[in-house]
């Protein structure tokens, strides 16, 4: 009896069309600081994020299926950051993370969740040298440079442009502490004199005392690495007011549009800030119309490494046939030359050459990121001034 059912069950499958069952979409963090001190520049990076993951999910998708990318809150903070990346990881079950935003949080996330699960990680805005010295099992990438290459560079081109004597003001955390000692080493090294220099902890209500201090070695330029939305705001607004120096430079933590807005452009016609800036050239031009497109600014901060990272873990997982443990490894691929250039926004033709077994080679919106053992990237800044409501770059920095 039992024979019989099965021949009839087997008859019954002659002539029936099997369908293979679709990929499963891919999940993807977004880690931004949505709240905290970095919250105005936020906006932007998502927004960028954003377009990679769109521009890859209209032009064939990925590894088979789709990004699914779900967006969370690290706050620029090393707690958040660590919630927001358990709830990608264990929940959602993404398998990389673009982000998170700011140092601290990249290292606690890292160092307790990502690393641990063996999730890909690439952070387009942590930038402390401490970033470079995790043991990550190869799996912490960043699209932007050290703060070691940006304190050193925002060190050499004050110096060129006849800053001589300067107190430094840093927040208390791997980020201030990070540039402060970059800038600090080298400012000193080309001749300068830092005639005041001193940490900071991102809460308090008056700095008065701390930029009075600051003030007595007679520097006339106040160097801030501190955060544009937080305290940052508080010792600029506070310097200003009280005449304790003539001349203010930050770095990219201060390079908030909406700080302008607060303290108003006629009271920052001395104020610089570096960041990083997008490479001028077609890869730049290529997402600098996409996102003008879609209603973003290229320039705006961390825009062009957000989308690059973005852009790059989308490669990985395409690379790595949607393999885990294989996203590391291709990343490195896709990232480097020899291959055939990719710009932003092309990925139709990557995927195309990644079917053929043809390798690539990314040439990112914020420069050529050729990853070295550590993860780590050279790339461009520049020195911006206050030009209305926003920033104008002024200067390259070298």
């Amino acid at each position: 009896m039992k024979n019989a059912k099965r021949l009839a069950a087997a008859v019954a499958l002659v002539g029936t069309t099997f369908t293979a069952p679709a990929m499963a979409d891919v999940t993807v963090g977004l880690l931004g600081g949505l709240t905290g001190p970095i919250a105005g520049m936020a906006p932007a990076m998502i927004d960028a994020m954003k377009l990679a993951v769109n521009q890859v999910n209209e032009h064939g998708g990925v590894a088979g299926g789709k990004i699914n990318a779900i967006v969370g809150d690290s706050a620029c903070n090393p707690q958040n950051a660590t919630d927001a990346a358990t709830k990608a990881v264990n929940v959602s079950r993404a398998i990389g993370i673009v982000g998170p935003a700011c140092s601290g949080a990249v290292l606690a996330a890292a160092g307790s969740v990502t690393v641990p699960a063996g999730v890909l990680t690439i952070t387009s805005s942590g930038t402390s040298p401490k970033i470079t010295e995790l043991a990550d099992k190869d799996l912490v990438f960043r699209t932007v440079p050290s703060d070691d290459f940006q304190g050193r560079a925002l060190a050499r081109t004050l110096k060129a442009r006849g800053v001589t004597k300067v107190a430094v003001a840093y927040v208390n955390n791997d980020y201030g502490k990070g540039l402060a000692e970059a800038f600090k080493d080298e400012f000193e090294k080309a001749g300068g004199k830092v005639a005041g220099y001193a940490g900071q902890e991102d809460s308090k209500a008056s700095y008065r005392s701390d930029l009075a201090e600051l003030a007595k070695g007679g520097a006339d330029t106040l160097v801030l690495f501190h955060y544009g939305n937080s305290a940052g705001l508080t010792l600029l607004r506070q310097a200003i007011e009280n005449g304790f120096f003539k001349n203010y430079v930050g770095a990219d933590g201060m390079r908030d549009e909406a700080m302008v807005k607060t303290l108003g452009a006629d009271n920052l016609k001395t104020f610089h800030v570096s960041a990083p800036r997008g490479e001028a050239g077609a890869a730049f031009d290529a997402f600098a119309t996409a996102f003008r497109a879609a209603g973003g600014d290229p320039n705006a901060t961390f825009a062009a490494t957000s989308y690059d990272a973005a852009f790059l873990m989308a490669l990985a997982i395409e690379k790595a046939g949607g393999d885990k443990a294989k996203l590391s490894e291709s990343l490195r691929a896709v990232a480097a030359a020899p291959g055939e250039p990719i710009l932003p926004g092309e990925w139709a033709k990557a995927k195309k050459l990644i079917g053929e077994g043809k390798d690539i080679d990314y040439k990112g919106a914020a420069g050529d990121h050729e990853f070295d053992k550590a993860g780590d990237v050279p790339g461009a800044y520049a020195l911006f001034k206050v030009s209305g409501s926003t920033f104008e770059a002024i200067a390259d920095m070298k």
